[in-house]
């Protein structure tokens, strides 16, 4: 008969995570992350409600972060946008396969400045821009080829893709009210800790069994 091997101690060194600022936290891993992934290390998991209380996630992309919140930029008048304006608290996911990490983020939501949105938009490729204006976000589609020849109507207007923000296009930052950061270990014994903010006053952290 075969015996498993010893298991090794996840411990043995203390605790990985650190009882430290939340947010430079993230930074050290997000950072570790832009160098180890494959693709979009800034892809998360967007989880909101819709008004009935049913669960609806999708993956959106990180485009700005610091202790002000984490933001995304979206279509107000998608699905997603809906959603948001009737329910304004939300949760995000960054999930790390490489780094075998994820980090968990719930709390309300505030929309960026207009300043903001305009300076994102502007930052993206003319062929992106085009694309979003031309797009009703999450409405039916006859067909593909109808919103390519909204794309191509625009491009003949503008040229050189640098078509207007709509104004029902911007951002969301994300004020986070716990963060919880996950690291696996082998044989699932996985190491767990969790932040809350208190109000004004900074932040508690504790381990959670896995």
């Amino acid at each position: 008969m075969s015996s498993l091997p010893p298991p090794t101690s996840p411990t043995q060194d203390g605790d990985s995570i650190p009882d430290s600022d939340p947010f430079e936290l993230f930074d050290a891993w997000f950072a570790q992350a832009k160098g180890s992934e494959i693709n979009d290390p800034n892809a998360m998991a967007l989880a909101t409600a819709t008004p009935e209380g049913l669960p609806s996630v999708r993956m959106v992309l990180l485009k700005g972060h610091g202790p002000d919140g984490f933001v995304f930029y979206t279509n107000f008048q998608s699905r997603k946008g809906g959603e948001l304006a009737a329910n304004r608290h939300v949760a995000l996911l960054f999930h790390w396969k490489i780094q075998q990490r994820q980090i968990r983020i719930e709390g309300p939501i505030s929309e960026v400045t207009p300043a903001e949105a305009d300076a994102y938009f502007a930052s993206r490729h003319p062929e992106s821009r085009l694309g979003s204006a031309a797009s009703d976000q999450s409405r039916p589609l006859d067909s593909r080829q109808a919103y390519l020849d909204r794309v191509a109507a625009l491009r003949e207007t503008y040229p050189d893709g640098n078509v207007p923000r709509p104004a029902h296009w911007s951002g969301y930052r994300v004020r986070p009210e716990r963060i919880e950061f996950w690291q696996d270990r082998t044989f699932r014994l996985h190491e767990r800790r969790q932040f809350v903010r208190c109000g004004n006053e900074g932040w508690t952290s504790r381990l959670l069994y896995p």
